[in-house]
């Protein structure tokens, strides 16, 4: 029995990642990865949310819902959660698990209708999994100015990638940017980086 227990967490890890690698055979630049973030990485992630700043935390892209977790485990509850994801394999599973969110299926991309048909308040967060760089600078710049646009004064854009360079470079926009160290841990290795706008 016990040797059965400490099975069941590789079990159920397993058919998360399947589905990831099918949905990437089928819509690879949609997906970006083959398999889910890191519980490491998505702690990461979530370590630059205030819980305590008012407002919704937005999630783009939040596939079988690791990162979302980590949110839930930062603190924030789940009712200011909102989560825009473009799978509607990954929706039907997020709405299962995280029964207490708001989970849309939706381009994350298309974020000004997003905002105005699900947001009426500033935002605590914007916290994306998205793979920004298999979209031209000038896509991903727009999505994280609007984000920015959308947000409380110095809460936070948080965008994870496997590269070396941001997004979107500082000096493109207003913005600055804070980079976290890289997540070994992760597969391959991440980093986490964080734009906002400039106090006044």
């Amino acid at each position: 029995m016990l040797k059965k227990l400490r099975n069941r967490p590789l079990i159920t890890k397993i058919p998360d990642e399947i589905r990831f690698l099918r949905q990437w055979f089928d819509n690879p630049l949609k997906t970006g990865a083959v398999a889910p973030s890191s519980p490491a990485l998505a702690r990461r992630m979530a370590s630059f949310i205030d819980p305590a700043k008012p407002g919704l935390v937005v999630e783009l892209g939040p596939g079988t819902g690791v990162v979302t977790q980590a949110v839930l485990g930062r603190g924030v509850e789940p009712n200011r959660v909102l989560a825009v994801e473009y799978s509607t394999d990954f929706v039907d599973i997020l709405r299962d698990r995280f029964a207490g969110a708001t989970v849309m299926q939706g381009d994350a991309y298309d974020f000004q209708t997003i905002r105005q048909t699900h947001i009426n308040e500033p935002l605590a967060a914007v916290v994306s999994s998205l793979p920004l760089f298999t979209k031209p600078k000038a896509m991903r710049s727009r999505l994280i100015d609007m984000c920015l646009d959308a947000l409380a004064p110095g809460c936070p854009f948080i965008q994870f990638s496997y590269a070396l360079v941001p997004p979107v470079p500082v000096g493109e926009g207003n913005f600055t940017i804070e980079t976290s160290n890289w997540v070994i841990g992760n597969l391959p290795p991440a980093r986490v980086w964080v734009y906002r706008r400039p106090l006044q």
